[in-house]
């Protein structure tokens, strides 16, 4: 195959997995449905390969997320909807479209970043309003979405029609209320009702800090994993386990991983 391209290619041999005649009886049992969870396992190893920084790691990863858009294409051919050139299409003009401060005229290429931001915002918000004149704002954000993300896109959302506050001070009291409220709760459900609406307002602060949420809590996922593999490897070296200490040594193990 050596006289096509690399999309070409790739195309090609998924064409041929899904040939009724000669092609992997495991590809041909497949469908958008069943595809669900290879597609989130791959996206989540591209997150892996991007953070540990190994360049080939990360090219590996990307065409293995690659071949799930291409799979996904060929069920669509197959079913006559649409085609991987449909798919680039549209998205290149979608890009065209939302960045006329790059493809459009010389003053909207002489917007501020500030400007360019705002314009992003009402851009999106048209093309929402175009899918569903009478719909929600809320109505394409995906079900499936972690909750710490989804709670940051119905924050946005929100904010784009207005409802939010102009800067992060009344977040800082709105945090503090709900610590109380969590503090005040007596059974389990109440606790767990509480704590929902303290993370969803942490949520909050960092959307007006300009901090994805996510990101920064697997960066501290990361970091509390690094100090307490730090705190094991101490005590590793003195033949003892972390169930071997007390509270109190363990922390003062954790004060040494911090300084380390």
């Amino acid at each position: 195959m050596s006289e096509f391209n690399g999309v070409a290619e790739l195309t090609e041999v998924m064409r041929r997995l899904r040939d009724p005649e000669g092609g992997c009886p495991w590809d041909l049992k497949q469908n958008f449905e069943s595809l669900l969870p290879y597609t989130i396992e791959e996206t989540y190893e591209v997150v892996d390969a991007i953070q540990s920084g190994d360049m080939a790691a990360i090219k590996d990863e990307l065409g293995d997320l690659l071949f799930q858009v291409v799979f996904y294409a060929q069920l669509a051919k197959e079913q006559g909807d649409f085609m991987f050139d449909d798919i680039a299409a549209h998205t290149a003009n979608k890009l065209i479209s939302r960045h006329p401060h790059v493809f459009g005229s010389d003053a909207e290429r002489n917007l501020s970043d500030a400007e360019i931001k705002a314009q992003w915002e009402q851009i999106k918000q048209q093309e929402r309003t175009e899918k569903n004149a009478r719909g929600s704002v809320f109505d394409d954000i995906p079900s499936q979405l972690p909750s710490i993300l989804k709670a940051a896109k119905l924050q946005k959302r929100a904010a784009s029609v207005g409802f939010d506050w102009p800067e992060a001070e009344p977040v800082y009291d709105k945090i503090e209320e709900e610590i109380q409220e969590v503090k005040e709760a007596t059974d389990q459900e109440h606790i767990e009702e509480e704590i929902g609406d303290l993370l969803f307002a942490v949520v909050n602060l960092a959307r007006h800090k300009q901090v994805n949420p996510e990101a920064a809590l697997q960066r501290a996922n990361e970091k509390f994993k690094s100090r307490f593999q730090n705190i094991e490897q101490r005590l590793s070296e003195r033949d003892k386990h972390p169930t071997d200490c007390n509270l109190d040594e363990l922390e003062a193990l954790w004060q040494q991983a911090k300084k380390a």
